[in-house]
């Protein structure tokens, strides 16, 4: 038999799915377990332990679904599918999984769909973080739930693309929306007072974070500035988790590339502002793996969900480079001592 999981489409719920997706692998251990994703995040499922395969799926998500189903169902077809775990709530991803012939679908009774499953679950009651959310629908299912834990397994970095030393990831982006961003004077304190104290600075994200990056860098004084590498927009994905694994810590707003670091073991600072913690921290690789260190500010309006900040962003501001950096110092600082206890014993 063939289980067919559908991803979420952005990176980091893709991430956040992976608990589940090791609860389906465990439950069918004897099956072939294949994963549908969109083809910017399919490659992510090429690095998880336990894949069959993955199918990159060439339409587009939201609106532009109604003009591109016709290519997933082709795609998801070609997959022969006896089994469709369907993790996006969308009707669209529903009406593709019928249409592609899968005669189990499995999935939550959203969005008008229920009809189309032969599988419907009730969505889940109360707050919950949203890994506990996919897993609440795999549970329903019948599959027992294992560790809340994502493991993605970091390929080796091509030549020339890591600092010859010890660096420190930034990632200023969030494509959610410039709430969810602390600001771009506070990256460039915090890489000024990082490359001050000997650690090199890797600048990633999307190519749309690449303007953002550039100011970051370009606000370090410039002799420092030869310490400060902007890669963004210039990684694939697989490219981009090599970068972070090997990351002596990794800081980041509430993004695709703070859950994939944190899934790939690497030490996580995480500034939390518009979004809430609660649902969407970093998920541990292992449960040996400290939790990520998650900095928030007080402030009335938080987390409030919004894209964009209708006051004077008071959640992310009231954040101080000079706490990040303390942060940074000390998961650094535990890490190290981490390797010493384990190459003594």
């Amino acid at each position: 038999m063939t289980v067919l999981v559908l991803s979420p489409n952005w990176l980091g719920d893709a991430v956040m799915a992976l608990p589940a997706v090791a609860d389906l692998r465990r439950h069918f251990a004897g099956d072939r377990l294949v994963v549908a994703a969109r083809q910017s995040v399919a490659a992510l499922f090429s690095m998880v332990p336990g894949i069959d395969g993955v199918v990159a799926l060439p339409g587009k998500g939201g609106l532009s679904a109604i003009r591109t189903w016709r290519d997933d169902v082709e795609a998801l077809r070609a997959a022969a599918a006896d089994v469709a775990v369907l993790f996006p709530n969308s009707l669209a991803s529903a009406v593709v999984a019928r249409r592609a012939g899968i005669a189990e679908r499995w999935g939550l009774a959203t969005d008008g769909r229920r009809r189309l499953l032969t599988r419907a679950v009730a969505r889940p009651r109360g707050p919950r973080h949203q890994a506990d959310y996919y897993q609440a629908l795999t549970m329903a299912l019948g599959v027992p739930a294992g560790p809340r834990v994502a493991i993605v397994q970091a390929p080796a970095a091509r030549d020339g693309l890591l600092p010859s030393g010890p660096y420190v990831v930034l990632a200023p982006g969030a494509a959610y929306g410039s709430a969810k961003q602390w600001p771009v004077p506070q990256w460039s304190a915090l890489a000024t007072m990082l490359t001050a104290e000997g650690w090199q600075v890797v600048l990633v994200g999307s190519g749309g974070d690449r303007a953002a990056c550039t100011e970051v860098r370009g606000q370090v004084p410039a002799a420092q500035q030869t310490r400060v590498l902007n890669l963004a927009g210039a990684t694939s994905l697989a490219e981009l988790t090599a970068v972070l694994a090997s990351a002596g810590c990794v800081v980041s707003n509430d993004s695709g590339a703070m859950h994939l670091a944190a899934a790939t073991g690497a030490p996580v600072v995480a500034v939390f502002g518009a979004t809430d913690e609660t649902r969407t921290a970093p998920v541990r690789a292992s449960l040996h793996h400290p939790d990520a260190i998650v900095l928030t500010a007080a402030a009335w309006c938080r987390p409030c969900m919004l894209r964009e900040c209708p006051i004077d962003h008071r959640c992310m501001t009231r954040v101080t480079a000079a706490r990040v950096a303390e942060a940074v110092r000390s998961v650094t600082a535990a890490s190290s001592l981490a390797g010493k206890n384990e190459s003594e014993s």
